[in-house]
């Protein structure tokens, strides 16, 4: 078995040699033997400096969350106003967010339009082009799966926030009405009582008509305290089922926004899988007329041979 020799040296020094063929300089030709060593990294095309761009600002928003999740959920900690205004800027940060991967996905319709009409020029490579365009579908959906999984931690933050909000706004107990006292029915004690009765009650027919007065404009007051007491509760409930809606409304639109992206997905892979019927029925038709030529030049080979044989069999005669 012959043994394998390491001929690195040897590419060096050729190298080397036709370097200083070409009048290179000792400063050149030290560059270029360090490029041997240390090689300097591939530029990075616009797509993937915008992509990581993405990753950094979902990250932000990620460590912006971590930050202040304590005070979002603590009601004690801060006011509902800096609460809101936290809020605000998750909004704007997953706005952003959005706006930057829906930039990528436009760019990536971009060029594969521009790959179709430069494959029909004949001008690049099919798989290659394919390759990078299925790679960049993935970055996409990587990013957008990124996006999802923090907006989703806030979204747990927020159901948390509504819940103790629910909890604090919960109808109260209606207030229970005081049992009305009834006069009880006169005893015997009473009846020997009576003659001092009648003194008295002619004190009490001057007073009789304030009495009246003030037991009427207790019933009122009683009547319209009961009224406001109802009309709190009646509000009371409208707030809460008004704070459960807000929150369904948002975890309704979360779920839409995802399915949005799945739907978007899957049209690329149909529009994917569109072109390559399209290609493959090209390929047919292409395959197709290569085997009716082919066809033909056998039938006109086969008549131009027995021609021949037939010719120099009657030349030999």
């Amino acid at each position: 078995m012959s043994r394998v020799r390491d001929r690195t040296e040897d590419f060096k020094e050729s190298v080397r040699v036709a370097a200083l063929s070409h009048g290179y300089t000792e400063s050149q030709l030290a560059a270029l033997m360090s490029s041997f060593i240390i090689r300097k990294p591939s530029p990075k095309s616009p797509f993937t400096n915008a992509a990581i761009k993405t990753l950094e600002s979902i990250r932000e928003l990620e460590k912006f969350i971590v930050k202040h999740r304590r005070d979002y959920v603590d009601m004690h900690r801060t006011t509902e106003q800096e609460r809101d205004n936290i809020e605000h800027e998750v909004g704007i940060f997953v706005k952003a967010c959005k706006e930057q991967i829906d930039i990528l996905k436009n760019r990536i319709l971009e060029d594969e339009r521009n790959r179709r009409a430069n494959t029909w020029l004949g001008t690049r490579d099919e798989t290659s082009r394919l390759d990078l365009i299925a790679h960049q579908h993935g970055v996409v959906l990587i990013l957008s799966e990124r996006l999802h999984s923090v907006t989703a931690q806030f979204d747990r933050l927020r159901s948390l926030r509504f819940q103790e909000a629910i909890n604090r706004v919960m109808p109260r107990k209606k207030i229970k009405k005081k049992p009305e006292i009834k006069p009880t029915e006169p005893s015997k004690s009473n009846l020997v009582l009576k003659s001092d009765v009648s003194k008295v009650e002619d004190r009490e027919v001057s007073t009789a008509p304030l009495r009246v007065q003030e037991q009427l404009l207790d019933d009122e007051t009683r009547a319209l305290q009961m009224e406001l007491t109802n009309l709190l509760d009646t509000v009371q409930e409208t707030e809460t089922k008004m704070i459960e809606m807000s929150a369904l409304n948002h975890l309704m639109s979360t779920h839409v926004l995802q399915q949005a992206q799945q739907i978007q997905y899957l049209y690329d892979q149909a529009v994917e899988a569109t072109n390559n019927v399209e290609r493959g029925n090209k390929e047919l038709s292409q395959a197709i007329q290569r085997n009716n030529s082919s066809r033909t030049f056998l039938l006109l080979f086969f008549f131009v041979l027995t021609f021949s044989v037939l010719f120099l069999d009657w030349y030999k005669n």
